[in-house]
């Protein structure tokens, strides 16, 4: 079983930034590709960004250019660096592991509100 503890969540004004950062009990996290979703009121979950254990990276198209997800394979962390936030980008934004066809381990959720 593995365990996914986000953190860095919050209240920040339109226009600033925050890193969310995603803990993985895992020694073989290195082979783990690695997201960030998002879930809004009313909406579905959503994928956010996503990397894979090469370091490849993908984004959903409303955060390209102001969201960058990384990877430390020797911290087992993963990190979503959000930038130029919007009040649409408000949610609860949950960390995802998967290896290969196995099953998706998911974290608690943190909350951002960006809000004036």
């Amino acid at each position: 079983q593995v365990q996914l503890v986000e953190s860095g969540g919050g209240l920040v004004q339109p226009g600033g930034s925050l890193r969310l950062s995603c803990a993985a009990s895992t020694s073989i996290f290195s082979i783990f590709a690695m997201g960030w979703y998002r879930q809004a009121p009313g909406k579905q979950r959503e994928l956010v960004a996503r990397i894979t254990s090469g370091g490849s990276t993908n984004y959903a198209d409303s955060v390209k250019g102001r969201f960058t997800i990384s990877r430390d394979n020797a911290k087992n962390m993963v990190y979503l660096q959000m930038n130029s936030l919007k009040p649409e980008d408000t949610a609860v934004y949950y960390c995802n592991g998967v290896r290969g066809l196995g099953p998706n381990y998911w974290g608690q959720g943190t909350q951002v509100t960006v809000s004036s």
